[in-house]
């Protein structure tokens, strides 16, 4: 018999063929994440609030369907964790922002609807950084519920807007969790973290019901143990919804599980990113070389390669701006914004409704010119390769600077590959890759071309099978 410590541990593809056969409880691995999520929670500042009355209801209504023999598939009887964004009515939504922490919203996201139709449980509303970073926060403390620690290292941040998402799933605190990129909260936390992460094609998973930070850029995806874990959750996802008007079409939204196999038939071709960050700690740029030596070794076909070179960093901080200005703009307006807890979303969005409306029409130009360019790398190869950050998980409590700032400080000239994924709203997945001097994660990211998750996803289900970097276990959990 397993462990309970070992059972929580376990990747969802792992647990599900334990539920299928019955061999494991619904119920029983439900409450063991939520005991875990009530002791090890605060811990990690991880959780806005815990769902145990909706949880345990879903955990002995998947028990009965299994047992009756209506089995719904991989995700039926796992618990999970949804970032604090999207709306699940009767609990509250409130964005990791003050002014809305009492928020109950009459509403259920499409990603909460499609889970639930999956079979999925839900334990808990993850802690997030207010207003998922859009009025331009600085520190790891920008949220009601404080900063997100990192189960590798106590003084260590877990990075990005979905940061109690990354704490979730590193501490085993649920099977997988939710999370959301505008311009890496997906990438960012998993790589810190030691987690893999997905953020889908734009359109491929519908927003509704989830908050709107930059409606032009905004993503939600999964983040789980391992990448063949992604691929389950984003079949689950994907899907045309007319409710939000960015979705895919029913044709190209749609995405099967099964194709990240048949993609792995044939070598990948992928084009190394060698040096996409200007502050780039020597233990990242070590385990990401090594990580494409053994790409190379197992099949892949790999050679250097660089990003189109121009203004990618300013075309997004215009384009997020301007469109967080509106966003928030009752928030603004009525003066709630002096609420928030960091000092600089106090004033940010003020500064954000100054951006001149022909800049931001300019920088949609810039950006088109950009999706062209990406277009034409992408006929050369199937994915991009690179370190998903160009530092390690950064201490709490940093220099009076943005977090991820210190982090991504890129050639002149240049631009990150998170960046230009998420303006191309291109599929990207970071999968751990290594550990620092300090023992801290460092994950390795593959992007492809708009509905090439499969491709992105196939690249780190290549990387995994040989190695074990996603199966470590953080030191505090």
């Amino acid at each position: 018999m397993m462990a309970a410590d070992e059972v929580v541990f376990l990747t969802v593809a792992e647990l599900a063929q334990r539920i299928r056969t019955r061999q494991l409880s619904p119920v029983e691995l439900t409450r063991l994440y939520l005991d875990r999520s009530r002791t090890l929670g605060p811990r990690f500042n991880a959780y806005v609030t815990l769902t145990e009355p909706l949880a345990l209801a879903q955990a002995e209504r998947a028990e009965r369907e299994i047992r009756a023999g209506h089995y719904r598939g991989p995700l039926h009887g796992i618990p999970y964790a949804a970032k604090d964004l999207v709306a699940v009515p009767g609990y509250p939504t409130t964005w990791g922002a003050k002014p809305y922490a009492q928020r109950v919203l009459n509403q259920t996201a499409a990603v909460i609807e499609h889970l639930e139709q999956a079979g999925a449980i839900l334990i808990g509303k993850a802690a997030m950084i207010e207003l998922a970073g859009g009025l331009g926060y600085r520190t790891p403390q920008a949220s009601f519920t404080g900063a997100a620690r990192n189960p590798w290292n106590l003084d260590r941040w877990t990075c990005g807007s979905s940061s109690g998402s990354g704490a979730v799933v590193a501490a085993a605190l649920a099977g997988f969790a939710l999370g959301s990129e505008t311009n890496g909260s997906i990438l960012c936390p998993s790589s810190s973290c030691g987690i893999s992460g997905l953020r889908p094609t734009f359109g491929r998973v519908s927003r509704y019901g989830a908050m709107a930070l930059a409606y032009s850029m905004d993503k939600l995806g999964p983040m789980a143990r391992s990448a063949e874990d992604l691929a389950l959750i984003l079949e689950a996802l994907a899907g045309h919804d007319p409710r939000d008007a960015g979705s895919l079409s029913p044709a190209r939204a749609t995405f099967r599980a099964t194709a990240v196999q048949a993609r792995l038939q044939k070598p990948l071709r992928m084009g190394w990113l060698a040096q996409p960050w200007r502050a780039q700690n020597e233990d990242v740029r070590r385990a990401v070389r090594t990580a494409v030596e053994l790409l190379q070794r197992v099949g892949a076909h790999v050679e250097e390669t660089d990003l189109p070179p121009g203004p990618w960093e300013d075309v997004a901080a215009v384009t997020i701006g301007a469109e967080a200005a509106t966003a928030f703009e009752d928030l603004i307006e009525s003066g709630h914004v002096a609420e928030l807890a960091d000092a600089a979303d106090r004033v940010g969005g003020y500064v954000r409704q100054q951006i001149p409306a022909a800049d931001y029409l300019r920088a949609q130009r810039a950006r088109r010119i950009l999706q062209k360019k990406m277009a034409e790398l992408f006929e050369h190869y199937d994915v991009l390769v690179a370190p998903a950050t160009g530092m390690p998980a950064p201490p709490l409590h940093p220099p009076e600077q943005r977090p991820e700032r210190q982090r991504t400080e890129r050639v002149p000239g240049r631009s990150s590959p998170t960046t230009v994924g998420n303006l191309c709203g291109l599929p990207g997945v970071s999968v751990p890759c290594g550990l620092t001097s300090e023992g801290l994660p460092i994950g390795i990211q593959f992007v492809g071309p708009p509905l090439g998750d499969d491709a992105v996803l196939a690249a780190a289900v290549l990387y995994q099978r040989h190695t074990d970097w996603h199966r470590r276990r953080p030191p505090n959990a």
